[in-house]
């Protein structure tokens, strides 16, 4: 017989209840956050992290990022500093990510970090995911819903065609709000941009590490750090990538090419026909996965600008379109 098909249902009590079981014996499910839909499990056990990465295929050197409901669940699992928490501050709950040292004898897992003596830790804004750190009580590791290097879902359906029954309980609260993952920021490095945009961050540095009129200047501040052993998700080369090439910067398409537009460059589909950044960030995903189900051997994308928003979506393109 087919493995079953992991059950779908829709967020509410009953839902959260049943993840929350699930997880209290060890167990993943598939929740949503603002960003993309998480593989959540109890950060504290070790076999249910490597459920995760079992389900995903994940290289275990990838660490993982640890969710909690707020600031003061954070500072019981790792060391902040004055910048750290001023960021916290701003932007949590919401789409940031901190690296920080790891708090000794916090009840996280060596898997969830990977061996490394800092964690990757977020106060997620979605109310399933809030609902289901309270019900649990426990932090949760919880990295995308979607086969290693695949493209990240932003739908309960993106999650079952991608992980099937490796996952038992997906939680549907409709498509993400945000579309990408969250920023990461270790120090004053942005590991992997997001929708907190680095414009947004610069501020809450002290004053004499922010933004001058030089760009090199700014660079020492903010770059895209993509290291030989990940300290944080999303550093690999290759990234959300589609099953078909993908080529970028495409102002037409060849007829073997599933065209995404954006802006003025009309195609089969669009990341925003008004060349709204935030629109093209939420739909990016979605556009991915209706591109690599179509007819069309091959995939291209409209030029995107690289400011704001479009800092992050250039870099999943350019990760998705490493080969």
């Amino acid at each position: 017989m087919p493995d079953p098909a992991p059950r779908v249902r829709p967020f509410g009590p009953a839902a959260i209840g049943q993840a929350a079981e699930l997880i209290a014996g060890g167990g993943i499910v598939a929740v949503p956050t603002e960003t993309v839909y998480g593989l959540a499990a109890d950060a504290g056990n070790a076999k249910a992290v490597a459920r995760i990465y079992a389900a995903k295929g994940r290289p275990s050197f990838n660490p993982l990022i640890v969710h909690v409901p707020d600031l003061a669940a954070a500072e019981a699992l790792a060391l902040f500093d004055a910048d750290a928490r001023a960021l916290a501050v701003r932007f949590w709950p919401g789409p940031l990510t901190l690296v920080l040292p790891l708090r000794h004898g916090a009840p996280v897992a060596s898997l969830v970090t990977a061996g490394l003596a800092t964690v990757a830790i977020r106060v997620p804004a979605h109310r399933a995911m809030q609902a289901l750190l309270a019900a649990t009580g426990r932090p949760l590791a919880a990295p995308s819903a979607n086969r290693s290097n695949g493209i990240s879902p932003t739908r309960a359906e993106h999650v079952v065609a991608s992980l099937g029954s490796a996952v038992p309980l997906v939680i549907d609260d409709g498509a993400c709000t945000a579309g990408i993952e969250s920023t990461i920021v270790a120090g004053h490095t942005v590991l992997r941009p997001g929708p907190i945009t680095t414009d947004q961050l610069l501020p809450d540095f002290h004053p004499s590490r922010a933004r001058s009129s030089d760009p090199d200047d700014h660079d020492k501040v903010f770059k895209d750090a993509a290291a030989e052993r990940p300290t944080a998700p999303g550093q690999l080369a290759s990234h959300y990538a589609p099953t078909k090439p993908l080529r970028l910067d495409a102002t037409g398409s060849d007829p073997d090419e599933w065209l995404i537009g954006f802006g003025a460059i009309a195609g089969d589909d669009t990341l925003s026909i008004a060349g709204d950044l935030g629109e093209a960030a939420a739909r990016l995903f979605d556009a991915l996965h209706r591109a690599d189900a179509s007819p069309r051997a091959r995939i291209a994308v409209a030029p995107v600008p690289a400011h704001g928003l479009g800092e992050a979506i250039n870099d999943r393109l350019s990760r998705a379109a490493h080969r």
